[in-house]
């Protein structure tokens, strides 16, 4: 059609048959030329005709139109949207196939994405340093990457990545001691189903278990328990491999000042190889979860503050784990406590409702939702019974998940869910410690400090009140959960909590928002709506309460002057020069840095391209 109507603009009675040729390689000012093949006329027009200025126009005005026509086509046939996107009606050009050995790295999320053709995967601790000095002598970038689930896909770089996911292996088990040695790509998963026959386990757990060793210690990752620290404190010794030194091992005895840098050292200071962890023998919890509208409403009515701030301060005193989930525009907490299981202390407790009682309200709110948005195209409607209360939330979401008016519905349907899921389960640590947190999503977590155990500040629960009022005043679409746990603090000088005093603690809140479609413009609007919902906790509580984010959440900002503010914010929390010049002793040549790192902790000395 297109090549038809071209043919019909530039033939009689529009234009004399004419031969067009290319116009020569070098002439930038004509593309087309056309030059008359009829016979002379007898008797020219004059130079400045108005029929040859009128013909003129008109062929160069047409000319533009194809053009702009063909441009518009092509464009949108070819634009790089998923088969599935919602929006593309056809395909007639399709871009060339990836070749062969490129490798597609993407974090969880599929928020953060990068190709390459430098992706090493190491089986043994002898290929690892032969991998880092090639590279090294080559110059060629390997930033370590994990397992793909930090959120801002801190591990990414696009010339080169080294995986460890082929050095998984238990090395020692020391019982007497209960401490365990493990290649750095060992999933935490692989790790607690090993330590099960040693009658061992981890101290503490992220939400997730599927993360690799070496990753969850490198960028700070917690769980929850006001006297527990995070992760990187269960570490005993490391083997890094580094660029310039080799391979070596470090312990607060052998080397306290670069083991404490590296034990959350952000992969920039060496490939960690090798990790000595320090476990605790496995135990059962008892996990009791309930709603409580008490805290919610002591922050609307300072009244009864009082009294309800120490039930919280002994909730956190008591309980070796406590985490609180907040769902906006409700009055709903979630609160969740786990302890070890007391022989003989088994809670008996019968559940007031079974699971369809409580999913009842979110699957009625689905049935509604659907044929609202499907326009009652009862085909397009799905078998719900068998998903899953977080399955049926991304499903519900995904409908419409900017329109405050529809998340609300939804988040007042999961604290039904929860209200009617109260109650207890016991378990080992390692299962009831997990969390389902949903699919895809956005995440944005701040640490920030609330006391000591003793005395805790109670800003834990002032942050939240700011955050819920700002949520309602701003009319942000905020789905729920918004996570709150403790730890106690780190002595890893990189980590959001570190802290020299052995009784300060810190709260970690989580906001989020969730990805539940796969369509590329949905997922931009949403995208755009979290960053813009995170920029409002940013002006407004950030500096207040001296949060700072957690390393595999940190979004690096595009906009210069922001950067500068980051990087001038991160120097007051953090040893910014004695990491950056641990990096030049270790890695001068940069091959464990990326983009990420490179322009947080920003360096003059010589480094490889990003």
């Amino acid at each position: 059609m297109l090549r038809r109507s071209a043919r019909l603009l530039f033939s009689p009675p529009f234009l004399p048959r004419a031969t067009r040729t290319l116009s020569p390689i070098g002439n930038p000012n004509s593309i087309l030329s056309i030059s008359s093949s009829s016979s002379p006329s007898p008797s020219p027009s004059p130079p400045f005709s108005s029929s040859s200025i009128s013909d003129a126009e008109f062929r160069k005005y047409a000319g533009y139109f194809v053009l702009l026509l063909g441009c518009g086509v092509a464009t949108y046939y070819s634009f790089p949207l998923p088969e599935d996107a919602k929006h593309k009606k056809a395909q007639l050009f399709r871009y060339a196939p990836l070749p062969e050995d490129l490798h597609t790295v993407s974090n969880w999320s599929g928020t953060h994405e990068v190709h390459t053709r430098n992706f090493h995967q190491p089986e043994t601790l002898a290929d690892l340093e032969n991998v880092v000095r090639d590279s090294h002598e080559k110059r060629h970038r390997i930033r370590p990457v994990g397992s793909g689930l930090s959120p801002n896909g801190i591990g990414l770089a696009k010339s080169g990545m080294v995986n460890l996911a082929l050095m998984d292996k238990v090395l020692e088990v020391d019982q007497k001691a209960k401490r365990v040695r493990v290649q750095a790509g060992i999933r935490v998963s692989q790790l607690v189903d090993a330590l099960k026959e040693h009658g061992l386990t981890l101290q503490n757990f992220a939400s997730i278990r599927e993360q690799q060793i070496g990753g969850i210690i490198q960028v700070g990752a917690h769980g929850t328990g006001a006297r527990l620290p995070p992760i990187d404190e269960q570490v005993v010794s490391m083997k890094l491999v580094t660029p310039t030194k080799g391979t070596i091992e470090v312990s607060k005895e052998k080397d306290p000042e670069l083991f404490y840098l590296a034990r959350c050292g952000l992969g920039g200071l060496g490939v960690v190889a090798e990790v000595t962890l320090q476990c605790v023998e496995r135990h059962e919890l008892v996990e009791h979860t309930f709603v409580s509208n008490a805290i919610f409403t002591a922050l609307k009515n300072k009244t009864i503050v009082n009294a309800v701030l120490l039930i919280s301060r002994k909730w956190l005193a008591e309980n070796k784990h406590i985490k609180y989930l907040w769902i906006p525009y409700t009055d709903a907490v979630v609160v969740v406590q786990c302890n070890p299981l007391s022989k003989g202390r088994i809670p008996k407790h019968k559940p007031k409702y079974g699971k369809d009682e409580a999913l009842r309200q979110i699957r009625a709110l689905y049935h509604d939702s659907l044929e609202k948005y499907s326009s009652g195209n009862a085909a397009a409607e799905q078998d719900i019974d068998q998903l899953s209360f977080t399955e049926l939330r991304d499903k519900l979401l995904a409908l419409d998940p900017l329109n405050i008016g529809h998340v609300k519905k939804v988040n007042q349907a999961e604290a039904d869910y929860w209200r009617k899921s109260e109650g207890y389960r016991v378990g080992w640590s390692d299962e009831i410690l997990g969390f389902d947190c949903g699919g895809q999503q956005w995440v944005s977590e701040t640490c920030f400090p609330a006391g000591t155990l003793k005395s805790p500040s109670m800003k834990d629960l002032d942050f939240i009140e700011e955050l819920k009022k700002l949520i309602e005043e701003e009319e942000v679409p905020a789905p729920a959960p918004i996570e709150q746990r403790w730890t106690a603090s780190s002595k890893s000088l990189m980590s959001p909590a570190s802290s020299t005093g052995d009784e300060d603690i810190f709260s970690w809140v989580g906001i989020i928002m969730y990805l539940p479609t796969t369509d590329p413009r949905q997922r931009k609007d949403i995208t755009d709506e979290f960053f813009s919902y995170r920029h409002l906790t940013q002006a407004s509580l950030w500096d207040k309460y001296s949060a700072y984010e957690h390393w595999a959440k940190i979004e690096v900002p595009k906009n210069k002057e922001e950067l500068a503010k980051l990087q001038a914010r991160l120097r007051k929390r953090f040893p910014v020069d004695m990491y950056n010049k641990a990096r030049m002793e270790l890695d001068p040549k940069r091959i464990l840095s990326n983009a990420f790192l490179g322009k947080i902790f920003p360096s003059t000395e010589t480094s490889v391209s990003a």
